[in-house]
């Protein structure tokens, strides 16, 4: 079973405590359809879980198979420079569907980000060293598909149902609760 080989850091986005019991790290690629589908899933799980799981997602864009994911995740680095990643995160799955670079600039703008920044940003490839330490991570961490998960530095080879998810957490012993809470993102 592959291993993570980098842990949480300062460098991550992160929901919920350091101290939660049960950690939860995505490498994902925002133009997978796969990933579109997984993040409600994922949404879901952190309700079940609450204060007693702490999740991180990390980039692993496909380009061969996704030209769009990367630019996608430095607009998504671009919003977390404004405190805004989280929302950037969920806009662009909610319209993966339709993703485009046009479209990238819409949410920014809907954001209240400002699309010439976000354009000088890309063109200067100002994000793209995160993007690809994201993904170096992830190669070494044995990722070889997208969305991928660890649950407590350990890949989870299941699928990335609500479901699954909460029973492989569930499983690693350290019986969170089952609070629902709030989650701003």
């Amino acid at each position: 079973m592959a291993e993570l080989r980098f842990p949480i850091n300062d460098h991550d986005h992160v929901v919920g405590p350091a101290d939660a019991p049960v950690t939860l790290v995505e490498y994902g690629d925002y133009q997978c359809p796969h990933c579109q589908a997984a993040w409600p899933q994922v949404e879901l799980v952190l309700r079940r879980f609450g204060g007693d799981l702490r999740y991180a997602y990390r980039h692993f864009p496909i380009s061969t198979m996704h030209p769009l994911a990367k630019p996608a995740a430095e607009c998504a680095e671009f919003a977390g420079e404004h405190w805004l990643f989280w929302q950037m995160h969920s806009a662009i799955f909610a319209n993966g569907h339709q993703l485009s670079v046009a479209a990238l600039f819409s949410l920014a703008g809907q954001l209240g980000l400002d699309p010439a920044e976000l354009r000088i940003a890309l063109e200067q490839g100002r994000f793209a060293p995160k993007v690809e330490a994201d993904f170096l991570s992830g190669v070494r961490s044995g990722v070889n598909g997208t969305p991928c998960f660890f649950i407590n530095g350990k890949r989870h080879d299941g699928s990335y149902s609500a479901e699954d998810l909460i029973a492989a957490i569930s499983a690693v012993g350290q019986n969170p609760s089952a609070q629902t809470i709030n989650i701003r993102m």
